[in-house]
């Protein structure tokens, strides 16, 4: 295409957003008519998949928690699942659901220790957990609403990763110490095969890497067998949470198996350890969905908060070409029309990201988008903050199909080296069902740390930090 030709094509694509793209009110706090449309579009869906451009951005959490509370109350969906550890969001769903002796959100949320805390540890986050305990609270008031939507239980909050492998295993100890402290003793011992690695996975990895540590492979294969032999005992000594604590144990006894898959893994690079990391987390959104469900006597409903390199439709990307899968494929894959996906961007604005693994959460200012990339067409709109429907068969949608650059910023942002650490290409139609894009952001504000922060396990999406 000619300098003219791709000249006219710019301004007809900017004519053509201008037309389509709905806006969302003259400051972008204003969400009703992205709520109604998400609710109109959510109808018959199992799963809404609500991304982030990055993992430190206010407006993303905000818009994200006000669609789910309208697709929890209006349309009766039954859990949150977030791209965070098991044991820690598990400590968040037991507030939630009023089992936990936690005062308040925030407490209830001091379980995040490890690196990035801010991430989970925010105002935007607090006041979500607080407004869905609230909620719980009040089932009873709601009780013919809550029947009409089929919300017989707790709206729960639940974590999808798979780095917290020595949280996980206290936690299954912690489990087996209650319910049966003979089976805790034969746990203790299966786990400390990782001997002085047992709080240093990735030291692990390297040994197992370098021929200086045998595996614990068959140990953690060994003790989640045994776990589910006991279901039944176990699941009938629950207690008042009865059927929870024993699933919980059993995604921990899980996470800890891949976990240990995946440091083995880690030093044979992607793209191995990226697939069995979102694997993982789409297997754990499986089981929850199940474990759900029966409890439910119907099929489950989750709205799952995760990174748009995560849900996304991974084939539309360079990922795909590179071999590597994530969650947003593989819903498409098992649940078709059921699932529905939903990006976010922005173009400029303050982010709070680190500059290198483990350091400080800083406000970074973003840098100017790329030429030619999504982003930098769309700050060209005269809306500033809208929504975009790619299902739909337009002009607009159809210009957007040739394949454009795309930020995504994690955990790390190093402005320094953007082009080679935060951008990749992407097909927008093909990668999301729903585009929102705030033109200007601002960074978001982290809660003080109530404790001593963890070293964060350092994983194979160093710089960038999805």
């Amino acid at each position: 295409m000619n300098i003219m030709h791709r000249t006219d094509f710019h301004h007809q694509l900017i004519d053509a957003l201008e037309k389509h793209a709905q806006p969302l009110g003259r400051t972008g706090n204003d969400y009703d008519t992205l709520i109604q449309a998400i609710r109109g579009r959510s109808e018959g869906k199992n799963l809404v998949l609500l991304g982030e451009a990055t993992h430190g951005t206010a407006e993303f959490y905000r818009i994200r928690a006000e669609v789910t509370k309208q697709l929890i109350t209006e349309e009766g969906f039954d859990a949150i699942a977030v791209e965070a550890d098991w044991p820690d969001a598990y400590r968040v769903n037991r507030f939630v659901s009023g089992c936990s002796d936690d005062s308040d959100a925030d407490a209830a949320l001091s379980d995040f220790q490890r690196f990035p805390t801010w991430m989970w540890r925010n105002t935007e986050v607090q006041a979500f957990i607080k407004w869905l305990h609230d909620y719980n609270e009040g089932r009873a008031g709601f009780k013919g609403q809550m029947s009409q939507l089929g919300q017989m239980e707790s709206v729960g909050f639940y974590g999808l990763d798979l780095y917290s492998m020595t949280s996980s295993m206290e936690a299954v100890l912690a489990y087996l110490n209650k319910i049966d402290p003979a089976e805790a003793a034969a746990a203790r011992v299966r786990y400390a095969c990782f001997g002085q690695f047992i709080n240093d996975p990735q030291a692990y990895g390297y040994a197992i890497a370098s021929g200086k540590w045998d595996s614990c492979e068959q140990e953690v294969i060994t003790q989640l067998i045994r776990l589910q032999q006991k279901s039944r005992l176990y699941v009938e000594r629950d207690g008042a949470f009865a059927g929870n604590e024993y699933f919980s144990a059993q995604q921990n006894a899980e996470l800890v198996k891949n976990a240990e898959e995946y440091y083995r893994a880690m030093f044979r690079g992607r793209p191995n350890t990226w697939n069995l990391r979102d694997r993982h987390m789409f297997e754990t959104l499986e089981k929850l969905a199940v474990h759900l469900g029966t409890r439910l006597g119907r099929e489950a409903r989750i709205v799952v908060w995760a990174h748009n390199s995560h849900l996304g439709n991974a084939p539309a990307t360079d990922m795909g070409r590179r071999g590597e899968i994530n969650i947003g494929q593989l819903v498409s894959e098992k649940y078709g029309d059921r699932g529905l996906r939903i990006g976010f961007s922005t173009s400029r604005g303050t982010v709070t990201a680190a500059s290198d693994w483990d350091g400080p959460a800083e406000s970074k200012i973003i840098n100017a988008p790329l030429r030619g990339s999504y982003e930098e067409i769309f700050s060209q709109l005269g809306k500033k903050c809208f929504y975009l429907d790619l299902g739909v068969r337009n002009e607009a949608v159809a210009m957007l199909e040739e394949e454009r650059l795309q930020r995504a910023i994690g955990v790390i942002y190093r402005p320094e080296t953007e082009r080679m650490s935060h951008y990749f290409h992407t097909s927008l139609p093909r990668q999301f069902d729903l585009m929102i894009h705030i033109d200007e952001t601002e960074a978001i504000t982290p809660l003080p740390t109530r404790i001593h922060e963890r070293p964060g396990e350092m994983d194979e999406t160093y710089p960038s930090g999805f």
